[in-house]
């Protein structure tokens, strides 16, 4: 239980609230043929950005949905410095995203699904700990690990069944 003279909450009961609003916006990309990733900022147990994956829809290689997520945030708090916010992803970030993680400032990072195929938070590399960077980032790994992997799965199943080779 932490608390604060704002607020009192389970991290480990608010981290599962939040990963589920994650979720939901992954279904949002799965819906338009995007891979299913999704994810929220939250600060102060407010909801201040969201993003799912957008490469397709948009033709956007950097349409992240940690990168929407993070641009959106950014313009809430009317700064890039994403001082007290906590990114809740579906997925493991990529190198991409978890550079721009580390030069937002961003303090603590929450996912549910391993990446072992581009994971910059220690499946492929270690993006976010790196001691050479001027900023580290928390990670808590796993959280919805079965419900994000699933989203994946049904995904590459659909995308296997069409085989039309039109997403990598």
């Amino acid at each position: 239980m932490v608390t604060s003279s704002r607020l009192c909450y389970n991290i480990a009961v608010d981290d599962a609230a939040w990963m589920r609003e994650a979720l939901a916006e992954a279904e949002r990309a799965l819906a338009h043929g995007d891979v299913p990733v999704g994810a929220v900022a939250v600060r102060d147990g407010v909801i201040i950005g969201r993003g799912h994956n957008r490469k397709e829809a948009d033709v956007d290689p950097t349409a992240h949905a940690e990168m929407i997520a993070l641009q959106e945030a950014a313009r809430t708090l009317g700064g890039w410095r994403l001082v007290g916010v906590t990114l809740y992803c579906t997925l493991e970030p990529c190198p991409m995203c978890a550079g721009a993680m580390v030069a937002a400032r961003l303090p603590r990072l929450v996912y549910g699904a391993d990446d072992p195929k581009a994971g910059a938070a220690g499946s492929v590399v270690e993006l976010l700990r790196d001691p050479r960077f001027n900023h580290q980032v928390a990670v808590t790994r796993g959280v919805l690990a079965e419900e994000a992997q699933a989203l994946l799965e049904r995904f590459f199943a659909r995308l296997r069944e069409n085989d039309d080779g039109g997403i990598a």
